[in-house]
């Protein structure tokens, strides 16, 4: 029988809780600490060792840049977009100090399908994500429509079997995150084979 101990990680993770990126500011990760998150997000199951993910850091100046290239293509999609909505798309990054972009880059392999190495870039989300957080930041993890777009993924410099699993968006809390509610563990859960 094993010696079940309640550890730090356990409690972290029980209480793990996302901040809405709108409720971030300053200070985000240094450099030093951009590094090691995504040492962190790194270590995640990769059946083959293909390493079927990539990251993309956007910080300072570089977060308007590219929410200036989305607000371009905002406006080819929807041509009858407002001013505001354009303004909105060029501060979609800058909600937060530093926001990580992790791209799933599944690679051909015979007996590893692009499903599982997708689940892997879905693990190193999570993985930056809890890093973050484990560090004292903020930390949400977003798609929207900038996930999908194909002018986007042109624009990051994306290839076609490429996707972008999430952004995750990094700064410190402007204030507590409030808990929300959560699926009753027998909604959830089943034993094979079912009574």
């Amino acid at each position: 029988m094993t010696n079940y101990q309640t550890s730090q990680l356990h409690e972290f993770l029980k209480s793990r809780r996302s901040v809405m990126a709108r409720n971030m500011t300053t200070p985000g990760p240094t450099e030093s600490q951009i590094k090691d998150l995504i040492e962190i997000a790194a270590r995640v199951p990769d059946h083959g060792k293909l390493a079927p993910w990539r990251f993309i850091v956007f910080e300072n100046e570089a977060r308007e840049i590219a929410g200036k290239g989305f607000a371009n293509i905002h406006k080819q999609n929807v041509p009858e977009a407002t001013d505001e909505d354009l303004q909105l798309e060029v501060n979609r990054l800058q909600r937060a100090p530093l926001v990580i972009g992790v791209v799933a880059s599944p690679k051909a392999h015979p007996k590893i399908p692009d499903w599982e190495q997708f689940l892997s870039a879905g693990a190193a989300c999570q993985n930056l994500l809890t890093a973050a957080q484990s560090m004292g930041f903020a930390a949400q993890w977003l798609t929207e429509w900038i996930a999908y777009d194909t002018k986007v993924a042109s624009l990051l410099g994306l290839n076609e079997k490429e996707k972008i699993a999430g952004f995750i968006y990094i700064g410190t809390a402007m204030e507590p995150p409030k808990e929300r509610a959560r699926p009753e563990i027998n909604d959830v859960l089943t034993y094979w084979p079912s009574q």
